[in-house]
């Protein structure tokens, strides 16, 4: 079957019609025309392969990584960079629109920074003798030599691993300090960097992956604490601190809230590290500790899970109501869900993407929302 491709889902699949049903085609872009395979028919949708591309779009890139169509890892290998960052600014345009029914004008130009070599961090699985990553959709190890996506320095590692017990492997690498953590040592925690303010990373501690668009992001968080006069913030699903530390010398209180206790314990060590003595922090879910969410706060930093916020969480914000509150979001979807009860009392004043993931579908959201 010969399809044009119409445009790109939410996911980087070409959609087309067929028989007015939605047809979903991996590895295919818009104004493109394919020859298709149908793989899957639902009763509402279909899902196909491209089985030849007769028409090439000149937005396509011939994939760098040997592994790009069979590694469930770069959903955009086969997309310019440049149209990358057009799609994903365009689809949180579309999400927000269409989940917090505001106005596409209030989203901001993408930030992105290199496509290649910034994770620092990998997961690596083990199967048999084997060390690599699961092909896409399948527990099937794909045995890898070098991943485009991560640092130079981890892929070194990855060349050095030697076959342990573990089935999972998990390796990351400290910014301007080059530790390298390595789960199958006895090494449990590494020194990493975010501009000035140093932090302690464990194993299984969330720490942004991507060192460049991080640094930009809190700077810009910085500007917005500043530019807003805030002296007490809260900082919810905190992690190991790094946003509340790195904000901390402009500020008079910083207090986070963690529900993982390895965390905790980081960010609280990292306290310590920096010297930020106006820095507090308590272990438990934030919907759990909303009597700690009090009126003294007057920004809040929320970074929740890609499942966004807890009803609880929204309740006790609606109800303090802080000056300003700085949402940064990994999910679109579940950021416009929430957008959309916040703005009974807060005004929603720009979106900004961040290309936090080149090469994969996903892309961080920082919002800025001020009381009415």
């Amino acid at each position: 079957m010969i399809v044009e491709i119409e445009k790109l889902d939410h996911f980087g699949r070409g959609i087309t019609t067929i028989n007015n049903k939605i047809c979903f085609v991996e590895n295919a872009l818009p104004k493109e025309i394919v020859k298709i395979k149908i793989v899957t028919e639902k009763k509402k949708y279909l899902v196909s392969e491209v089985e030849k591309i007769i028409k090439e779009s000149k937005d396509r890139v011939t994939p760098s990584c040997p592994y790009a169509t069979i590694c469930g890892g770069c959903h955009l290998e086969h997309l310019s960079f440049n149209k990358e960052n057009e799609f994903k600014e365009q689809k949180v345009k579309e999400i927000i629109e269409r989940f917090a029914k505001i106005s596409q004008d209030l989203v901001k130009d993408i930030i992105f920074d290199k496509p290649y070599h910034y994770r620092n961090k990998i997961t690596l699985h083990k199967e048999k003798n084997q060390i690599g990553l699961y092909e896409k959709k399948t527990n099937h190890l794909i045995p890898i030599k070098n991943c485009k996506l991560v640092m130079d320095e981890l892929n070194k590692e990855l060349t050095k691993l030697s076959i342990s017990s573990q089935k999972e492997i998990v390796l990351r690498v400290g910014n301007k300090t080059g530790e390298i953590l390595n789960s199958t040592t006895n090494q449990k925690s590494i020194i990493s960097y975010i501009g000035n303010k140093k932090y302690r990373v464990s194993e299984k501690s969330f720490f942004q992956v991507n060192n460049i668009i991080t640094e930009k992001l809190y700077n810009e968080i910085k500007k917005i604490i500043k530019e807003k006069n805030g002296t007490n913030i809260l900082d919810l699903y905190c992690g190991t601190g790094t946003i509340g530390i790195y904000v901390s010398d402009d500020v008079k209180k910083v207090m986070g809230i963690e529900s993982y206790k390895e965390a905790i314990e980081d960010a609280k060590y990292n306290k310590e590290l920096n010297h930020s003595k106006n820095c507090s922090y308590i272990l438990g879910k934030v919907e759990d500790l909303t009597k700690e969410i009090t009126k003294e706060f007057d920004v809040a930093i929320i970074d929740p899970p890609r499942s966004g916020l807890h009803k609880k969480v929204v309740e006790s914000l609606l109800e303090i109501i802080p000056k300003t509150l700085i949402y940064i979001s990994c999910d679109p979807v579940t950021l416009g869900r929430d957008l959309n009860l916040l703005k009974q009392k807060y005004t929603i004043e720009y979106i900004r993407p961040y290309n936090m993931f080149p090469r994969t579908y996903h892309v961080e959201t920082l919002t800025l929302l001020t009381r009415k």
